[in-house]
């Protein structure tokens, strides 16, 4: 099993318009906003002698950072042209990384059979998933965990497409940035809220904590302030 073409290629389609300058994407804001305040949820669960796979790594900001607090970092994305930046970036070859299509259970089943039990950063994929892949995700999450990994998982709720409708109708148009998104034909914000917390226990995960952040985005409203989509986040291990 794996994902479609046309999700295939719209985020190739999105990282092949991407530059390589860090927060050009809309989501990639720096850590200190995104990965940092996230670990601080995450470490009081998770062994950090255990690798950590940031699942939907994009251009590798995160993993870099979260390669710092881990004895391995490994980024991995759908996309051929996001893995190829990721690497670019990484000058120091802080993390290692790789392409991966988390709808493929044997492709998911290798690379835990490679790290062995690891910890798990999933930020912001399920929401955007076609609905069909979103259990398969979850399965990904869990196969990786292992008996011994943890995993932090954060998506957007349902306000945030009501944020993002906001600014897309604001007067000028979308931002740039929210535009690119938008032209490849990503759908953010489309998984209901008891969606995610629902796929993580069918995939036989027990959720160990939860609560709600902003996701900080790269761009800002009008007025000046830095859009923040709403989100759940969960930290969770296998039952």
């Amino acid at each position: 099993m794996s994902v479609t073409d046309r999700y295939l290629n719209a985020w190739e389609g999105f990282w092949g318009d991407t530059s390589d300058e860090q927060g050009d994407a809309i989501w990639d804001s720096d850590p200190s906003l995104t990965a940092e305040p996230h670990l601080a949820f995450l470490a009081p669960h998770a062994d950090r002698t255990l690798p950590v796979v940031d699942l939907g790594c994009g251009n590798g900001t995160q993993t870099r950072f979260l390669a710092g607090h881990f004895a391995r970092a490994v980024g991995v994305d759908l996309s051929r042209a996001a893995v190829e930046r990721a690497r670019r970036a990484d000058q120091q070859a802080l993390a290692e990384y790789e392409q991966l299509d988390l709808v493929d259970a044997a492709a998911v089943r290798a690379l835990h059979e490679r790290l062995g039990d690891g910890n798990v950063y999933l930020r912001a994929v399920i929401h955007q998933s076609d609905p069909q892949d979103r259990a398969p995700v979850a399965a990904a999450v869990a196969q990786l965990l292992g008996t011994r990994g943890r995993a932090f998982v954060v998506e957007p709720t349902q306000a945030a497409k009501t944020v993002l409708t906001g600014v897309a109708e604001a007067p000028g148009g979308p931002p740039a940035k929210l535009q690119r998104v938008l032209a490849h034909g990503l759908r953010p914000a489309l998984a209901a809220d008891s969606e995610v917390p629902e796929l993580l226990r069918a995939a036989g995960l027990e959720i160990l904590a939860e609560g709600h952040t902003e996701l900080a985005m790269t761009e800002f409203h009008p007025d000046g302030r830095r859009i923040g989509l709403p989100a759940q986040w969960f930290v969770a291990a296998r039952g």
